[in-house]
């Protein structure tokens, strides 16, 4: 890894608060909650990967387990160079005691994300979520708990859980009250199926698609996402583990990129795929998509405000000089 990989500026639009629990603090949340810690088990795909997940996060019992990690991951992320994130929460009826639990695990995650910005220098925003699979009528509860709390730190919503599985139809009825709201709808599509998932929320024109790079199964759509400016989230080490694709040199990233497809960098679960924001820029780097292409994906597909786009941009011309700017295609 370079220099300029490892301490360059980088913006995260795509990290799962839960999957950012590294063993020392899971293990203190867990004990603190009267549980133990999960063992390590392995998957080979997305589904094996969300009984693993959920046994971490059901570890999870209050609002202060996820303002906990909401500091260790900013800490985290601030010293391999992140100076933007959006993170992700995902909203669990059986354990957060309804729309109301969840709506005060998301009120201390505010509070959380306002004192992740002020003491680690970044700009550290939310994106709740539902899950494919999980009771429309909870999810649409959930969400109108999301709009209620109006916090500016909540600037995106999202759709993750299992895709080729469940359909995400059932779910868009919620995602368009958030979109009413005014919040990005970033749902999971196009991982563990291909080209239908992602069409299947092109309706409601989510601005990017956390993950997505199955679009690259169908060239129309790959043409369709490149003219509309959407943003793919792409997640190399968890798109290896989870067999979305079979080595790093067969990814599709370059592809997409040489289609005029933007494509952001960032780690989904980090703890979990024992990977950090530095290794995936560096090993998006081995596939030509140098640290200031990286950026730019990620300020393009921000959710945030104006004034803060406009300081992510002044941080890119300041940190990449000429001489290390992206070469034309």
């Amino acid at each position: 890894m370079t220099p300029l990989q490892r301490d360059c500026p980088k913006i995260e639009l795509h990290v799962h608060v839960e999957g950012t629990a590294r063993p020392p603090t899971l293990g203190r949340i867990a004990t603190r909650n009267g549980l133990d810690v999960p063992p390590r088990r392995p998957f080979t795909d997305l589904y094996e990967f969300i009984a693993s997940y959920s046994e971490v996060a059901a570890r999870l019992r209050e609002p202060r387990d996820y303002r906990d990690l909401i500091l260790a991951y900013a800490a985290e992320a601030a010293t391999g160079g992140a100076v933007y994130i959006e993170a992700i929460v995902c909203a669990t009826d059986e354990r957060m005691g309804g729309a109301a639990g969840w709506a005060d695990i998301l009120a201390v995650s505010c509070d959380a994300a306002d004192e992740a910005s002020e003491r680690f220098d970044l700009e550290f925003n939310l994106t709740p979520e539902v899950y494919r699979g999980c009771d429309p009528e909870f999810a649409t509860a959930a969400t109108k708990a999301v709009t209620a709390i109006d916090h500016p730190r909540i600037v995106g919503f999202g759709l993750s859980g299992f895709e080729g599985r469940e359909p995400a139809t059932p779910y868009l009825n919620a995602a368009r009250i958030a979109v009413d709201a005014g919040l990005g709808f970033v749902p999971h599509a196009g991982e563990a199926a291909g080209p239908p998932s992602i069409r299947e929320v092109l309706a409601l024109r989510p601005p990017r698609i956390r993950h997505g790079v199955r679009a690259i199964e169908d060239p129309e759509l790959v043409a369709e996402l490149a003219e509309t400016g959407t943003v793919l989230d792409v997640t190399l080490t968890s798109n290896l583990l989870l067999g979305v694709t079979t080595d790093l040199a067969s990814h599709p990233l370059p592809l997409l990129r040489n289609a005029g497809v933007a494509c952001s960098i960032s780690t989904d679960d980090p703890a979990l795929f024992d990977t950090d924001l530095p290794r995936e820029y560096d090993l998006a780097a081995t596939l030509g998509t140098t640290p200031p292409e990286a950026f730019a994906a990620g300020l393009s597909g921000a959710l945030c405000s104006a004034a803060v786009k406009a300081r992510l941009a002044s941080i890119s011309r300041a940190a990449f000089r000429r001489g290390s700017e992206p070469s034309e295609r």
